[in-house]
């Protein structure tokens, strides 16, 4: 983000609704704003934008995709401002592409990629500027099947350079007594999901906007051999 593309006018506007909702921004006031509202969906509830994400999953799975929103048109639409309906915090793994295998296009989804889909303070902060400032409405960690990330947690053992500071991010996530039976590493894929959906919970910013039904923050494993999304609880 530059401030090229950012009006402090709506950022005061932001921002004054927030602290109205309990959410306190004033420091976000001073060095960001928000960027001009691009056109999206008709107005959006979590709970929509979740079923938005699983019917683009959807046809992803049966062939059947729209490519929505990637057209010449939408990228000038976009050009000066973005409002995603909803944010995905993904792990960086090149065979999981969220605007791909949820069949949404240019400005729909706000991503954090990182391996593990961990949420780290830098993932965390964006996720709120993304929440908060954009309007997104909804979050889905989305872990996949074979994760390396998670794979090398549960080997152990010494990596190179700062791999080991993911590794050492996930390893406490390993063990969850709902996941007990069936495939070890799915499970552990599943319970570093929802551990990482707990760090999110536990914001401030993140907490005011569930309290105030302006966000719903949920779980996802991705199937490496279908393409099929499954929720994670």
């Amino acid at each position: 983000m530059t401030t090229n593309y950012l009006s402090r006018r709506n950022l005061l506007k932001y921002s004054a609704g927030a602290i109205a909702t309990g959410v306190v921004t004033t420091k976000v006031g001073s060095h960001l704003a928000i960027a001009e509202a691009a056109p999206a969906k008709d107005e959006i509830t979590p709970d929509k934008a979740l079923q938005e994400l699983m019917d683009g999953n959807d046809r992803f799975v049966k062939t059947k995709r729209r490519n929505p929103n990637q057209s010449l048109t939408r990228l000038h639409e976009i050009a000066k401002g973005q409002k995603p309906f909803a944010s995905i915090l993904g792990c960086a793994d090149s065979r999981v592409p969220s605007e791909i295998v949820f069949d949404q296009g240019l400005g729909d989804l706000f991503v954090c990629r990182i391996a593990g889909n961990i949420a780290t303070p830098q993932q965390v902060g964006s996720l709120e500027f993304g929440s908060l400032i954009l309007g997104s409405k909804l979050i889905l960690v989305l872990g996949h099947e074979r994760c390396g990330a998670v794979e090398a947690a549960l080997k152990g053992g010494s990596v190179p350079g700062r791999i080991g500071s993911l590794i050492d991010a996930i390893k406490p996530n390993l063990e969850n007594p709902k996941q007990k039976s069936g495939d070890r590493l799915e499970n552990a894929c599943k319970s570093n999901i929802l551990a990482q959906i707990e760090i999110l919970k536990s914001s401030s910013v993140l907490s005011e906007l569930i309290k105030a039904e302006k966000l719903k923050i949920v779980g996802g494993y991705y199937d490496l051999d279908t393409g099929r999304v499954s929720p994670v609880s």
